[in-house]
């Protein structure tokens, strides 16, 4: 689990481990982490936290061999990891663009990879989750976020892609793409404003709390879909309906 050191990655990890899994939470801030893989823990399960910045190819590979190696294998990943930054599209400056385009994108690639990998050696098949965005189907407003949509596009594109690729070899490949969500991020006081525009245009009229992302993620990885490949779940309030 990427970026599974609050918000949704957070939930995520824990309902992972409340559904059976053993879960090695893999962020930046490893105290943050390690916080997380205590309550995975505290239900019973194995919990591991690493650090780990997704956008370094060596990082990636050393801390996903080690999870392999400490959990006795890897049947499930979740690339999780993101970021956005709001910036007018012709105010962008290229290293903004960069940054988002390295976490979102790059690191989606390079985690699934090595995961995949690992699943390809194993020879067991597996499941992996890439956390996208409704953004990757409509334009968020009224905040500019255009490296911030482009990449979560890609993530579903390079979702299917992967999927296509391994879907002969037992390892399924899907996307999870939230509305907006009440995460720390989205709770803080400066953004008041965009919130209650948010709520206004999302049919059911509030944001997602995490644990509505919770179910649909661990359907994903089960074997209840494990006849599903390459599909993209949306699950935005019916925010992309309009």
């Amino acid at each position: 689990m990427t970026g599974g050191a609050s918000g949704i990655g957070a939930a995520l990890a824990l309902a992972l481990a409340e559904a059976g899994a053993d879960v090695a939470v893999l962020d930046v801030d490893l105290d943050a982490a390690e916080g997380v893989a205590a309550a995975v823990r505290d239900v019973g399960r194995i919990g591991v936290a690493l650090r780990c910045d997704v956008a370094d190819e060596e990082e990636v590979g050393v801390a996903v061999r080690q999870v392999a190696s400490e959990l006795g294998g890897l049947d499930i990943a979740v690339n999780n990891a993101g970021i956005c930054i709001n910036a007018p599209a012709d105010a962008m400056s290229a290293q903004q663009w960069d940054q988002v385009i390295a976490i979102n994108l790059r690191g989606v690639f390079l985690c699934a990879q090595a995961a995949g990998q690992v699943m390809l050696k194993q020879g067991r098949g597996g499941a992996i989750l890439n956390t996208a965005s409704m953004s990757a189907s409509v334009v968020n407003f009224p905040q500019p976020q255009c490296s911030y949509n482009a990449s979560k596009a890609a993530v579903v594109h390079l979702t299917k892609s992967l999927a296509s690729e391994w879907a002969n070899k037992g390892i399924r490949v899907n996307s999870l793409s939230p509305g907006y969500t009440a995460t720390p991020l989205t709770r803080r006081p400066e953004l008041a404003e965009l919130r209650a525009e948010w709520t206004a245009l999302t049919p059911m009229p509030r944001l997602a709390e995490v644990d509505d992302l919770t179910g649909p993620a661990v359907f994903l990885v089960s074997d209840a879909a494990r006849f599903m490949t390459g599909h993209d779940l949306v699950v935005d309030g019916g925010y992309t309906v309009r």
